[in-house]
């Protein structure tokens, strides 16, 4: 089955375009290095009109919070793992001459005692100066990596951006904001989400919440339940409650012009795995738009599989086999309770967040349609 797009959104510009031929001037490269709970993802970019090209990047499953949920410090093991990982990104830093970047850690970091010992450690062993982020601008830079995805059509926006150590939910109104200027108005959230005075129409953020709960520690929080199904169950429910004092919370809203956009990795895996993907293509999975339905039949997949089946299906992944079932609960969650059918696939985050607020804030970007 073909890609859908948002009605009225046109063709999705990727980020990682075909590069640029010559080899980058360093003095136009950006970086951004997503340290996350589970994760450790870089980009390396140029930016060409009001896009960018990829020029390098690195990702690798770390697990920087295993244990945390039991101690309330990052362990030795997971340190180790990570200090190799930011070796790597080093070396690449210094192989393209990198100056602009920001290197930011997230939940993991945010939660742990020994957050500021390790963040030394950090720099002592690798010479990279780690920034560890507030969840609010967290989720403002998921939400600016967004920017394209968002249809000219819509009114309402939720964006949820599902971590490994907390989800980041969005809602936006964008009533007041011309049709075609949707997108853009998006990516101008990059200075806060109260921006001060501007000669643009702005997007209203009608709140945002940060649930300490992602895909690593909301499945720490049900170990111990041996049923496969009931532990999907206990997770979805579990994860609901928490979402009680977010102010936009369901039925009251309108479905007419209302978007919702998913990034993280449980929203691609799920997508990849309804387009029965075996080798992983961003092209057919970004900007993806999927009903309830779709969704539903893909969780109910790998409860018929079992731990064994997923830990085999090539759709999934090694990497991601142990948490796609927290991630699918959160996600059938949000799906259950805000008024939509459909849900539009972002392989986007803070990453591309970093990059482009780098970016605009610089004024490297054209001023121009998405």
């Amino acid at each position: 089955m073909a890609p859908k797009r948002p009605d009225g959104a046109g063709a999705f510009p990727k980020p990682v375009a075909t590069p640029a031929p010559d080899t980058p001037d360093p003095a136009e490269l950006y970086a951004a290095l997503d340290l996350g709970t589970n994760s450790c993802r870089m980009l390396i970019a140029q930016p060409k009109g009001n896009q960018f090209h990829v020029v390098d990047s690195f990702s690798k499953a770390v697990q920087l919070g295993t244990g945390l949920e039991a101690s309330g410090r990052l362990s030795r093991a997971s340190i180790g793992r990570t200090v190799q990982a930011l070796r790597i990104c080093k070396g690449k830093l210094e192989r393209h001459n990198v100056v602009r970047m920001r290197l930011v850690a997230t939940e993991a970091c945010r939660r742990a005692r020994n957050a500021r010992d390790f963040i030394r450690l950090v720099r002592r062993e690798t010479g990279l100066g780690l920034e560890i982020i507030e969840p609010e601008e967290e989720a403002r830079l998921a939400v600016v990596s967004c920017a394209p995805l968002v249809s000219t059509r819509t009114e309402q926006l939720l964006v949820v951006d599902i971590g490994g150590g907390s989800t980041e939910l969005v809602w936006i109104d964008l009533c007041s904001v011309p049709r075609a200027e949707r997108p853009r108005a998006i990516m101008r959230l990059h200075a806060g989400f109260h921006p001060a005075e501007s000669p643009f129409a702005a997007a209203k953020v009608v709140d945002w919440i940060s649930v300490p709960l992602g895909v690593a520690t909301l499945k720490d929080q049900f170990e111990d339940v041996e049923d496969d199904a009931a532990r999907f169950a206990l997770m979805s429910w579990f994860f609901e409650e928490n979402l009680a004092n977010f102010s936009p919370y369901a039925s009251e809203q309108p479905r007419e012009g209302f978007q919702i956009i998913g990034t993280s990795g449980t929203v691609t895996t799920v997508a990849a795995s309804f387009l029965g993907l075996r080798r992983y293509d961003r092209n057919k999975v970004d900007g993806l738009r999927m009903t309830s339905d779709q969704i539903d039949r893909v969780i109910r997949d790998y409860l018929l599989l079992g731990p064994e089946g997923r830990r085999s299906d090539p759709r999934i992944g090694r990497d991601r086999h142990a948490l796609i079932m927290s991630g699918a609960a959160i996600l059938q969650a949000l799906m259950r309770i805000w008024p939509t059918d459909r849900l539009s696939v972002a392989d986007r985050g803070l990453r591309e967040g970093l990059l482009y607020a780098q970016m605009s804030a610089d004024g490297v970007l054209e001023d121009g349609p998405f």
